[in-house]
């Protein structure tokens, strides 16, 4: 059964970093896109951070850039999502989404994902 499990995910002070593992069982994460999205309290699901099934290609959202990073390691089946410089508007359950690929497609939509993991809060507060 392909599963997805996400894991890192804590309460942080502002300006820290956590880092995210997204962890893939039942199926071979390197044919498959991943795309790492958040939702908050009352708002709706955006993305976060994409990487193609090759990790070739990488996309942030623009909120994120320059602070989070994404990487895979194929062979340990898992992606990471790193969150460095961590602001209050961070703060949201993060979830990782799996579509297969064979390819540098990167697919940005949440709508295109059809695995997704439970999730893991992140909390950044004071």
């Amino acid at each position: 059964q392909l599963q997805l499990v996400e894991s890192g995910g804590g309460l942080v002070q502002p300006g820290g970093s956590l880092r995210l593992s997204c962890a893939a069982s039942g199926f071979n994460l390197q044919a498959y896109a991943i795309g790492w999205f958040r939702q908050a309290p009352g708002k709706e699901r955006e993305g976060v951070s994409w990487i193609s099934s090759r990790g070739e290609s990488t996309d942030y959202a623009y909120s994120v850039r320059g602070r989070f990073t994404i990487s895979r390691d194929n062979a340990g089946n898992t992606v990471y999502l790193q969150m460095n410089s961590l602001k209050p508007e961070d703060t949201a359950v993060y979830y990782c989404a799996a579509v297969a690929s064979n390819s540098d497609y990167i697919f940005w939509g949440p709508g295109e994902y059809p695995y997704w993991g439970q999730g893991t809060q992140v909390t950044v507060s004071s």
